[in-house]
């Protein structure tokens, strides 16, 4: 699990779009890596959709969103286009970049227990560190945290 200070996890994930997305390809700018559990559900659209409608005020402060699910690419490619999302969706069906964050937890829901994402949010320095951590945040709080943290950098 990081922390903040830690340096951000190396990364190269397939994304929506027929793109991959890395950490390489993000050296020198600040991003928000923000994990959720599936697309398309309640939650995962609000967060999603706040964060299309708040681009220009994330971009103004030259910050690129990445949005990381355990779904495939071509969910990933469906939720986009219904919503207009224009910022990168990555698949990371594996969970191994929810690993090396810690946000692929143990669950319960209706006395079922399961392993699934938490729906955490990470904000990256341009150097590469991790400068901002929210665990567990909810979807219509998300964007006003994030840009009042992001505004910091």
């Amino acid at each position: 699990m990081v922390a903040i200070g830690d340096r951000a996890p190396a990364f190269s994930l397939p994304a929506c779009g027929g793109q991959t997305i890395g950490s390489e390809a993000l050296k020198g700018q600040p991003y928000l890596v923000y994990f959720y559990p599936k697309a398309d559900t309640p939650g995962c659209t609000t967060q999603a959709c706040d964060l299309r409608d708040q681009k220009q005020t994330l971009g103004t402060l030259g910050l690129k969103v990445i949005g990381v699910s355990p779904d495939p690419v071509e969910k990933l490619d469906r939720f986009a286009r219904k919503y207009g999302l224009d910022f990168i969706l990555a698949s990371d069906e594996q969970h191994e970049l929810a690993d090396q964050y810690g946000t692929w937890v143990e669950k319960t829901n209706y006395g079922k227990t399961y392993f699934g994402m938490e729906r955490s949010s990470f904000l990256v320095d341009a150097d590469g560190v991790i400068r901002a951590i929210w665990r567990k945040v909810k979807p219509a709080e998300h964007v006003a945290l994030v840009t009042e943290a992001a505004s910091e950098l």
